[in-house]
């Protein structure tokens, strides 16, 4: 059996909480695909013949852990498709930074351009050719002796946004290299992970709330804890 932990499933949908380290879509590494797993997974499950159909409504940085929606019909697909268009989901992050920023509660605005030679974005001028606005608030919401957790509410999807935008006030990610940590996680992810989502499904019309549990990791659960004994 795949080793996929669902976190949410229904005719058109279905949610999981990626490990860092799997792929959203294929590369040139040839690893399996994360949505190639969850087709394994769905047709183990209902023991369905010939394919499945698995559709990446979107995706998430390979060292980056969390939450991924996935759809199971072509409608799902287009609708939710559509929902991410119109900005009508709601997605947070949660971040591990090296350092904590200045201010508790900040919005950052900034323009960014990605360079394809090292796939990388770089906080640029307004008006440089090829570069993208790029919105996202944050919250402090914890600290432990050498690390801040960071909620963060991107309004825009733009490339390596929060891992640019964050370095950028010097709040490097825990173990993000590519954009200036001091030394990489010992699995190679980066204490970067998609918490949360909220969106009025796209068929059913009620409201969806799913909530991806944090890696099993020392700090991680640390930060969790803490969190739930103060709430």
């Amino acid at each position: 059996m795949t080793d996929v932990e669902v976190l949410y499933e229904d005719n058109h949908l279905i949610a999981v909480n990626k490990r860092s380290g799997d792929i959203t879509q294929g590369d040139k590494t040839g690893d399996e695909p994360l949505p190639e797993k969850v087709k394994r997974w769905i047709k183990h499950k209902y023991n369905k013949p010939g394919n499945v159909f698995c559709g990446v409504i979107h995706r998430l940085d390979r060292p980056t852990s969390g939450l991924v929606m996935l759809a199971k019909t072509s409608k799902g697909l287009s609708r939710m498709n559509e929902l991410f268009q119109k900005k009508e989901i709601q997605k947070t992050y949660w971040a591990i930074v090296e350092t904590p920023p200045v201010n508790e509660i900040g919005s950052l605005e900034n323009y960014l351009k990605k360079n394809e030679r090292n796939n990388k974005s770089s906080v640029v001028k307004k008006g440089t050719d090829g570069s993208k606005h790029a919105i996202l608030d944050y919250k402090v919401l914890a600290k432990s002796d050498r690390y801040t957790l960071l909620e963060v509410d991107p309004k825009t999807g733009r490339h390596h946004q929060i891992r640019t935008q964050l370095a950028h006030i010097g709040c490097v990610i825990k173990g993000d290299l590519k954009y200036g940590a001091k030394r990489s996680n010992k699995d190679g992810s980066i204490s970067l992970h998609a918490r949360a989502i909220e969106f009025i499904h796209p068929v059913k019309k009620e409201k969806v709330a799913i909530t991806a549990p944090a890696p099993e990791d020392k700090l991680w659960k640390w930060f969790e804890r803490s969190l739930s004994t103060t709430s």
